[in-house]
């Protein structure tokens, strides 16, 4: 059975939870504090010595004065000397104190009634104390430590979700809420503690729970009252640091839902906030601010909103000069640092992907940077091609296709290619080339100087994409083979349930790489007379054809007919006249 001190403990976190860190040391805090003889604190953090004892050197407390006529040969004081009958009472009630202990209370509908019932009298008994001893905090510090305490005791219903909606038809999360705009700002941040707690992805609760805690905390303004807070703390003290942190806990845990996450953008100011801390000066980057900038990713990703006020705050040329630094430098591996840059890839890579943030990251150089750490980058390396890969992809990605090749970007891409990258680097590569296929125009000088690389050296770059094909055809092959076998065992409303689950085993074995290669071989073929023959004659060497290449390009014609692709009509009609041209 539980004991009374593991059902109000904190529930578990797993190892790999995000936590804050405390930057002080306590030992040292205590170490720093000294008592004098006379019980004086010594501030100074150095012992002294006021007087000395002519007690011969013997350190520690003088031994009790012996007594006249009091024989203590069981050692009463110094061995546990007891008679019996008190030996017996002390073990009984010892007794009853483990069994009082190890009663587990009920956890249920009558458990949080009266946990709401006693934190409304501690708020409003608080509250009262202060309205009427304003100016003497001393007579109104024992209800605020009670009211502490009280707040701390709700973290339990991070175990019981399944109370969720009863606390919040009660009227608690309001009033714990409320506790946000607390003048006690330790107050204020054990509440966003807690709400943060209720609220984690961690916590076992049903959509319906959530949904009704977080509904009744947003009627509360919870919102707006994050983001007051977020004003008021100084994070030059650890405590309001500690409370900052927990603000962003909630706004991540809030962002889950889309609906929250863009409301976030347009009823506070919390994208300004946010891209302003991301670019404090500290002489490492904090924990704070590595979560400022993934709370701002996360904010991006959810809401199209959202990144539209980002660039607007000029927040592409910004994220680009935090990002400068690393076009040759490492973060240390492991660091808040490491994580912080890869979150600022995250926050610009969603932005280019809209049309404004295509025009901002053009405008702010963001191409030519890209190109520098492709070149001299390490980390930023695989992160820049990602960004390159979305900044060109689109309708309107035109104009970064042909900045690329004015700024000779076709030497780097090309020697990529040619130098076997892994997986996910040559899915980018790809991706670059079939976006400058589709969107550079016909006959101009940027689309002219590509083909002109397919072309030299004797093809060698469409003998690489013809290996690359090769080795992708394979993987989904046996990908295909296997979904096969499954099919033979489960009737056609069982295979129907498993499509999701089929395509995904496709995708994970390279099909998206497949399809994107075969584009740009379609692509060539269609061009190049020159391009087209070489193509057949290394094809014919493993008995393959272009109706291996056209029937990957109707299979993502197909997909897209059936809603399961891109909806991009552009691309339907590139596609069939790709096919076309293969035949």
């Amino acid at each position: 059975m539980s004991s009374i001190d593991d059902l109000f403990k904190k529930p578990s976190l797993p190892s790999n939870k995000r936590k804050f860190e405390i930057t002080q040391n306590p030992d040292a805090i205590y170490k720093a504090t000294k008592l004098s003889a006379n019980g004086d604190v010594k501030s100074n953090g150095r012992a002294t010595v006021e007087e000395e004892d002519d007690d011969d050197g013997v350190a520690g407390p003088e031994l009790p004065p012996e007594e006249d006529g009091i024989d203590d040969e069981e050692g009463r004081f110094f061995g546990g000397g007891i008679n019996n009958d008190t030996a017996e009472v002390l073990d009984f009630i010892e007794e009853r104190e483990k069994e009082d202990t190890l009663k587990a209370e009920k956890i249920d509908l009558t458990w949080v009634r009266r946990l709401a019932l006693n934190f409304e009298k501690k708020i409003t008994r608080n509250s009262e104390l202060r309205a009427k001893f304003e100016s003497t905090p001393q007579k109104f510090m024992g209800s605020e430590a009670d009211l502490d305490a009280d707040i701390k005791a709700i973290s339990i219903l991070s175990e019981h979700s399944e109370l969720y909606e009863e606390f919040a038809k009660l009227g608690c999360v309001a009033s714990l809420v409320s506790l946000l705009s607390h003048e006690n700002t330790d107050i204020s941040i054990d509440a966003i503690e807690i709400i943060n707690e209720l609220t984690d992805e961690d916590v076992e609760a049903e959509q319906a729970q959530w949904d009704a805690l977080v509904d009744a905390m947003l009627e509360a303004n919870l919102l707006n009252l994050l983001y007051e807070n977020l004003q008021r703390f100084d994070e030059s003290i650890e405590s309001d640091r500690s409370g900052v942190y927990h603000v962003l806990g909630v706004v991540e845990n809030l962002a889950s839902r889309i609906s929250i996450a863009e409301t976030l953008g347009k009823e506070t100011s919390i994208i300004q906030w946010l891209s302003a801390r991301i670019q404090r000066q500290e002489p490492t980057v904090s924990q704070n601010t590595q979560y400022a900038a993934e709370v701002l990713a996360i904010l991006l990703q959810s809401s199209v909103t959202n990144r539209l006020q980002l660039v607007q705050q000029d927040g592409i040329d910004l994220i680009l000069q935090l990002l400068s630094p690393y076009r040759k430098r490492d973060p240390l591996k492991g660091t808040e640092e490491e994580e912080y840059v890869e979150n600022l890839f995250d926050c610009i890579t969603c932005c280019v992907d809209d049309k404004v943030g295509k025009e901002k990251f053009l405008q702010a150089e963001g191409v030519e940077l890209c190109l520098i750490m492709l070149r001299d980058g390490k980390m930023s390396k695989p992160r820049a091609l990602r960004l390159l890969d979305h900044a060109l992809g689109g309708q309107e990605g035109a104009a970064c296709c042909e900045k690329l090749v004015e700024a000779a970007g076709l030497k780097v891409v090309f020697s990529m290619l040619m130098k076997k990258p892994d997986a996910q680097t040559t899915e980018h590569l790809l991706g670059l080339l079939a976006s400058m296929l589709r969107s550079l125009p016909a006959d101009s000088a940027p689309r002219i100087r590509l083909l002109a690389k397919f072309v030299e050296k004797d093809y060698e770059k469409i003998e690489r994409l013809i290996k690359i094909r090769r080795e992708y055809a394979s993987r989904v092959s046996v990908a295909d083979r296997n979904i096969k076998k499954e099919r033979a065992d489960l009737s056609v409303t069982e295979q129907g349930n498993h499509e999701d689950e089929w395509l995904s085993q496709r995708l994970d074995a390279g099909l998206f790489t497949l399809q994107t290669v075969d584009v740009i071989l379609a692509w060539l073929a269609a061009e190049d007379d020159g391009a087209r023959k070489k193509m057949r004659d290394i094809l014919a060497d493993r008995d393959e054809s272009f109706d291996d290449i056209s029937a990957s390009l109707q299979e993502q014609l197909n997909s897209m007919d059936a809603g399961a692709g891109s909806d991009d009509p552009v691309m339907k009609d590139v596609l069939n006249a790709l096919i076309q041209h293969l035949d």
